[in-house]
């Protein structure tokens, strides 16, 4: 059984903490309304139309997942754009809720959707607070790769995520 890629969006794929006047290089603006949002306008998002290659490429490698508050509407506003299947999705039973000793309120579902499999988490708000508690409650392999929400993913974190699963 092949490991998870559990992929969130905003910050890895729409690298939403840049300048709101400058589009990353290589990015492409695109406008949505995903159902949770209720502002006038539509809500801006970036994304690289390369990334769905690098993320099919890893597919040989993992069972990619959605973990992002996207939920399973990922599967209609942005995994077309990046030329991707239906993925399945983590269903937050809790989002943005609090989560024990500080850590990021998704780690503790992260760890009940992996189910003891070995998996990999690309996410912007990952910390070594989620670390050390992966590290405590998960009995099999797990790379937690922090995602920088100005930049995006980048060829380093797409080398990071083959070498990782290639060594398992």
């Amino acid at each position: 059984m092949k490991p998870l890629l559990l992929i969130d969006i905003d910050g890895p794929l729409n690298p939403y903490g840049g300048k709101p006047q400058r589009r990353p290089d290589g990015y492409t603006t695109h406008r949505m309304r995903p159902s949770g949002w209720t502002h006038d306008k539509p809500l801006r998002v970036w994304l690289n139309h390369g990334h769905g290659g690098e993320l099919l490429a890893l597919a040989e490698w993992y069972e990619l997942v959605w973990a992002t508050t996207w939920k399973g509407e990922a599967n209609d506003w942005v995994g077309p754009h990046l030329g991707l299947p239906e993925l399945p999705f983590i269903d937050w039973p809790v989002m943005h809720g609090a989560s024990p000793r500080g850590m990021f309120w998704k780690t503790q579902y992260v760890l009940d959707y992996a189910a003891g499999r070995p998996f990999a988490w690309i996410d912007d708000e990952i910390t070594e607070l989620d670390r050390d508690w992966v590290g405590r409650h998960h009995l099999s392999d797990a790379l937690l790769l922090r995602v920088d929400h100005r930049i995006g993913l980048t060829r380093p974190d797409f080398d990071a995520l083959a070498d990782w699963a290639a060594a398992l």
